[in-house]
């Protein structure tokens, strides 16, 4: 059986407020929840054990390299952040400029930071639709990421967003560079695939 992603509806007449909605996630700790920005809320399946595996080596090949770098700060898949669409999501790694995120108050770091990160990488999981993975990109972009990887490991591809450059396959590459966004940065999916 396939677990999908449960989207559930939420009439306009009712707005969850930003607050209203992380005060939700954090009586629902066990659930890895977003939100559209026309306000519906997305209850996904945790990810299985190889998703959540090479998710962690990931997370650790960007944070490595930040911790070197020190322009920027990391973020894992359960970290939330509210767009200027109003939508929240969870990137599963997510990298942001260390100016823009110290910009912020005590106060917006501690729940889901109103914030676009520069960098995400999401990973296909079983469960994921190709298709609506390829929509949540272009959603990044337009809330302001920069640089953007989806990896698909079945097909072995990855593909990149950039704002203003139209979406780019690449089949079965050993290393995606971060550059320019990433200075130096290279992931290697050998471990991924």
């Amino acid at each position: 059986m396939t677990l999908s992603n449960l989207v559930v509806k939420i009439p306009s007449s009712f707005q969850m407020t930003d607050d209203q909605f992380f005060n939700l996630c954090q009586f629902n700790r066990d659930l890895r929840i977003e939100r559209t920005k026309t306000g519906d809320v997305i209850i996904m399946p945790p990810t299985g054990s190889e998703t959540g595996n090479r998710n962690g080596d990931m997370f650790f090949q960007v944070t490595l390299w930040a911790k070197k770098d020190k322009t920027g700060i990391t973020f894992d898949s359960s970290t939330g952040f509210t767009f200027a669409s109003g939508q929240t999501l969870s990137p599963d790694v997510s990298w942001i400029k260390l100016e823009r995120w110290n910009a912020l108050s005590p106060e917006e770091k501690e729940k889901f930071a109103p914030i676009c990160p520069d960098f995400v990488i999401e990973l296909r999981s079983p469960s994921d639709s190709l298709k609506s993975l390829k929509e949540k990109m272009q959603e990044y972009i337009e809330e302001g990421v920069k640089l953007g990887l989806l990896i698909d490991r079945k097909p072995r591809q990855v593909y990149i967003y950039r704002p203003g450059v139209p979406e780019e396959c690449l089949d079965n590459p050993a290393t995606v560079s971060g550059e320019p966004i990433l200075p130096g940065f290279v992931l290697d999916l050998t471990e991924i695939w």
